[in-house]
């Protein structure tokens, strides 16, 4: 227990609590430094080698992690304490940027070296996220959590929008210096965490198991709660078409002479709407029931996917893409507050993970089908194609008893009032 969770003290306000303030700022330099990495590793890949299929092959490493490390990586969040792992990360991540700025800077390019800094950058930077998450709740009062997970996904959001044109701008003038940069970026993100004085757990009695045990114990849990778990199905599928998305809508921009500065703007406005989506979170949740969220937010996502199959002006993709974004950003901040709320303090590391793990695993799924799709029927038919099965999902979730236990599902972030909510 936090000393604002004692009785003899009133909660501190969440602007006054130092413990989150420091983790919300190291974590943001963090973010940001991870953010400008994963834009240029596989840039920097295309540049160094001349070779698109290296650049994948580097993408692929950086991101394995998110499907080969989740599971163990929640245990282990549970298992040590979880202001010293974040440290850790920190400055592996620091050390592994370092690494591959001043191969870049010398121009020694070893391909096995930047393949293993990817895949160590990406296990570090899930490990610290995973860590980051599981510490929010010990920190803040339970009325303060929407309000410190809202900042945290805008936080979250903003390091999207920075970290692609700061990574650009910068290999603009040497390969090597999006790296320096995240490197400095994480040796500053140290310092905010090294000033926390707080626990980032609470103390638990319960016996330690084996990992394997432990990381059942997570799957089991998810599998119980029923409301979740049928939302976390329904993202998974979201995930995968919006993968799709994205590359049908590059190739069809690439395909009318549209420049690589054309998809950026696309990219970046759809992180605007995420950014400003998540600030007016909160607001949603006190208005609707999560069912509400759901399902209007599954509907939303398929209009806004329908004419994109007719649009290539940047502009106006971009604005569709916004509205998207905006409705993720919502999301996210919704599902991060119910599940903090009920995950139990010494599974939040696992429970994140698997949520992360079921929802976001299949997401390579998206761009290797949507090739085949444009190769066969053309841009146009399938961003066509991908909205439909957005449809089918928001009717499915619509029908889901699972989903349908959202509407009575309580909240922490609503308000109890005296009248009818007109969400509900």
């Amino acid at each position: 227990m936090t000393l604002a969770e004692t009785p003899a003290d009133p909660p501190v306000p969440l602007q006054h609590n130092r413990d989150f303030r420091m983790l919300w700022g190291g974590a943001g330099l963090a973010l940001l430094g991870g953010r400008t990495t994963a834009f240029a590793y596989p840039l920097m890949a295309l540049w160094a080698t001349g070779s698109s299929r290296t650049a994948g092959l580097v993408g692929f490493a950086l991101l394995l992690p998110l499907l080969l490390m989740q599971l163990p990586g929640g245990a282990l969040v549970d298992r040590c304490d979880r202001r010293q792992l974040m440290l850790c990360c920190g400055a592996g991540s620091a050390l592994v940027g370092a690494g591959v700025a001043a191969a870049l800077l010398s121009g020694t390019i070893w391909l096995p070296h930047l393949l293993a800094s990817a895949f160590a950058e990406g296990s570090l930077m899930m490990l610290y996220q995973l860590a980051e998450r599981a510490a929010v709740p010990a920190l803040v009062t339970p009325e303060q959590l929407p309000a410190a997970l809202v900042r945290n996904e805008a936080r979250t959001r903003a390091a999207s929008v920075l970290g692609q044109p700061i990574g650009s701008g910068l290999a603009g003038v040497a390969v090597g210096l999006p790296f320096l940069f995240a490197s400095l970026a994480q040796v500053a993100s140290l310092g905010f965490l090294a000033r926390a004085r707080g626990p980032f757990q609470e103390a638990s009695d319960i016996p330690r198991r084996s990992l394997a045990s432990e990381m059942r114990e997570g799957l089991t849990w998810l599998w119980g709660q029923r409301f979740l778990r049928a939302v976390i199905a329904a993202v998974a599928v979201t995930n995968v078409l919006f993968q799709g998305l994205n590359l049908a809508v590059m190739a069809a921009m690439k395909d009318d002479g549209r420049s690589a500065l054309s998809i950026g703007l696309v990219t970046m406005l759809s992180g605007v709407g995420g950014l400003v989506g998540s600030l007016n979170a909160g607001r949603w949740m006190r208005w609707c029931t999560m069912r509400t969220l759901v399902v209007s937010g599954l509907v939303v996502w398929t209009v806004l996917m329908v004419p994109v199959a007719g649009l290539h002006h940047a502009v106006a993709l971009g604005a569709l893409f916004a509205a998207s974004g905006y409705v993720g950003g919502v999301f996210n901040v919704a599902a991060g507050v119910l599940l903090s709320s009920i995950a139990p303090s010494h599974m939040q590391g696992r429970a994140n993970s698997v949520v992360i793990l079921v929802g976001s695993g299949a997401m390579a799924v998206g761009p290797l089908i949507t090739g085949f799709l444009l190769d066969a029927v053309g841009s146009a038919r399938t961003v066509l194609i991908l909205s439909a099965v957005m449809g089918v999902t928001a009717a499915l979730a619509a029908v889901s008893p699972g989903v349908r236990a959202g509407a009575t599902l309580p909240h922490p972030a609503r308000r109890q009032r005296a009248e009818a909510d007109p969400c509900a």
